[in-house]
């Protein structure tokens, strides 16, 4: 069966008090390369079937993979089964009403392939030849995939969602490894993405790496590449959830409770938002979770999405809020986001601020970025694959890698100058998507200087 007919079947074969059964479909092609030769590419296909029972408020929910038409009715008892003996769900809502159907409810799903690759593929060997000839070695990864999204109730909501997606991802080293620098792009086709200016940017880094100094951990002014900001963003994002922020979990909290939404905590050209219908960063314009935390429930599947000011203007505007915490704590749901978009179309580039610099450090990307703080949203982390140092408008030449110890809050607080925002992808966070400026940041704190490359 197609996946469309799959969902009708499974929730007629139901017998909870109501049922949410979300599948997927998907293909993602690769290409990869290392020592400027490609090693390997090929296509994955894989689809998925959730069925999340409720029955007397108790929710259930069993995923597979690959589910067999006859195997489809075990999977709808199992998730009833998996209702019995559970309390009703803190969470529990109504489940959203219908909708009009979605015109392509029942078109195939869409695919890709390696074809995808064509013209990057050609651009690849110019750009390995090129390599060679500088005496560089470049090793990267590539993937486009497509991932078709379906969710059907038992209320008659039905909605679906086809969403392309693509990135690539390289890294150039010198002989002997010594130098090395990084360079990646998201798109949603891959017509649009420059391999050779990409290389460029790395050939150029790599050019710099060729002085080197050290320089001690302390606070620094930083300039930071889209792709720093991004991840730092990210995370900012995935603790902004309002449940936890008004029972004092996290930075977003008030001591006593409540939350800061309205309290003006970045810098006035800071402003933050999601917004299902960004080109590149499009995701499902409705909420299909599989699980209930504190920023999704599964009695919100269907639920409409729109965008959302997160931070406007320095102020917090926004927290991700199910709408079974909005009735209980008052105000209005503000579903999760798939996104992240920061909303500065204008402002110096990075070459502009690297130009009027006195002196700073300039980060190309960050590396293991984790949670020491949750009440003060403090970060650890690593730079890698490039910082270097900027005095009179000029690089200078690279300096040893740091360990962080940074709050985005804080970051963003202390943002001095910020370029324009694009589309960007962050190093750490490789599965997400962004939208980010290049920033001018004070007194970022390094920790402690690392011997990463």
């Amino acid at each position: 069966m197609r996946m469309h007919e799959t969902i009708e079947r499974a929730l007629a074969l139901s017998r909870a008090d109501e049922c949410v059964v979300i599948g997927s479909r998907s293909s993602q092609a690769n290409l990869r390369w290392a020592n400027n030769t490609t090693t390997t590419n090929g296509v994955v296909e894989d689809a998925s079937l959730a069925i999340i029972s409720i029955v007397g408020g108790a929710v259930g929910v069993v995923r597979r993979d690959h589910v067999p038409d006859d195997a489809l009715e075990d999977l709808v008892r199992e998730s009833e089964a998996a209702c019995e003996g559970k309390p009703p769900a803190e969470d529990a809502m109504p489940l959203v009403e219908a909708t009009t159907e979605p015109r392509d409810w029942t078109d195939e799903a869409a695919r890709t392939d390696v074809s995808v690759f064509a013209g990057a593929a050609a651009a690849m060997a110019e750009m390995f030849a090129r390599a060679r000839a500088e005496d560089v070695l470049t090793f990267g990864y590539a993937e486009h995939a497509v991932t078709n999204t379906w969710l059907g109730t038992s209320t008659g909501l039905r909605r679906r969602f086809v969403r392309p997606y693509g990135q690539l991802d390289f890294t150039g080293k010198s002989a002997g490894f010594a130098r090395s620098s990084w360079a990646g792009r998201l798109t949603r086709t891959f017509d649009d993405v420059d391999i050779g200016a990409m290389y460029a940017d790395i050939r150029r880094r790599l050019a710099w790496s060729e002085r080197r100094s050290e320089v001690p951990a302390g606070r620094h002014e930083v300039l930071l590449t889209p792709s720093c900001v991004a991840d730092m963003a990210i995370y900012q994002y995935w603790m902004s959830d309002r449940r936890d922020a008004d029972e004092g979990q996290t930075v977003f909290g008030k001591p006593g409770g409540g939350n800061k939404v309205g309290e003006k905590l970045f810098a006035g050209e800071v402003s933050i938002y999601s917004d299902p219908a960004e080109p590149v960063l499009e995701y499902e314009p409705f909420v299909a979770a599989l699980r209930s935390t504190a920023a999704h429930s599964v009695f919100d599947n269907g639920l409409e999405r729109g965008r959302t000011d997160w931070v406007r203007d320095g102020v917090l505007t926004a927290l991700v809020t199910p709408r079974y915490w909005a009735k209980r704590a008052g105000g209005e749901a503000v579903p999760s986001a798939g996104t992240i978009a920061f909303d500065h179309p204008g402002g110096p580039s990075l070459q502009d601020m690297i130009a009027r610099t006195d002196r700073a450090l300039l980060v190309n990307c960050f590396w293991y970025i984790r949670s020491v703080d949750p009440q003060t949203l403090l970060l650890t982390g690593l730079t890698r694959d490039g910082v270097f140092l900027v005095e009179h408008g000029e690089v200078k030449g690279a300096v040893n890698n740091f360990r962080f110890n940074m709050s985005p809050v804080t970051m963003f607080a202390n943002a001095i100058e910020i370029g324009p925002s694009e589309v960007t992808l962050p190093r750490e966070f490789d599965t997400q998507r962004a939208k980010a400026p290049p920033m001018r940041v004070a007194d970022f704190h390094f920790s402690s200087v690392s011997n990463a490359t």
